[in-house]
């Protein structure tokens, strides 16, 4: 498999199967007020961040290397107050998420270090999926923290390391050749 196959496709399943499940799992805990809470005015609700997570993946995938049209309005991801519904929020990353696959699925390899004009600047496509993967990240653990702080629940991300023994081949924690 070419390198830049293997970039693509943990790209997309991060950003699908590891990232999106642990929002999904995190604003199902949440309530809808939840949902909009703030510690400080100048601090981002978890809808705010879910916008703003739609907004990015957007601008940088499904436009950026897409070729879509650019239809951003950053200041707007922020500055929402009136609530959209969990569902509402969900549903419009699903979808953003979604697109931004299909471009993925079918990026041409050889395209891959040919720049792009993205938010006012030149970005090669491998720098573009870098950043929005790196950034979905970032906001993601931000989503998990806050509905921690909100529920005092543990989220379970990690339940599997919690078991006790060891395998019975005896392997675990080795490398091999």
């Amino acid at each position: 498999m070419a390198i830049e196959q293997a970039f693509l496709d943990q790209a997309r399943e991060l950003l699908l199967k590891d990232f999106f499940p642990k929002i999904e799992k995190s604003v199902d805990h949440l309530s809808e007020e939840d949902l909009w809470w703030r510690a400080h005015e100048t601090d981002n609700a978890v809808g705010n961040l879910l916008l703003h997570l739609a907004g990015n993946v957007r601008q940088w995938i499904v436009s950026g290397i897409g070729a879509a049209p650019d239809r951003r309005e950053r200041k707007k991801e922020f500055s929402q107050r009136e609530p959209l519904t969990k569902g509402q929020l969900l549903s419009r990353l699903r979808e953003t998420l979604a697109e931004a696959d299909q471009v993925l699925a079918s990026m041409d390899h050889a395209q891959i270090l040919t720049p792009r004009f993205i938010q006012f600047t030149e970005r090669t496509r491998l720098q573009a999926v870098f950043h929005v993967v790196e950034h979905f990240a970032y906001h993601t653990g931000q989503i998990c923290y806050i509905t921690k702080l909100r529920t005092g629940r543990d989220l379970g991300f990690y339940k599997e390391l919690e078991k006790t023994g060891k395998p019975e081949d005896g392997k675990a924690g080795r490398l091999e050749d």
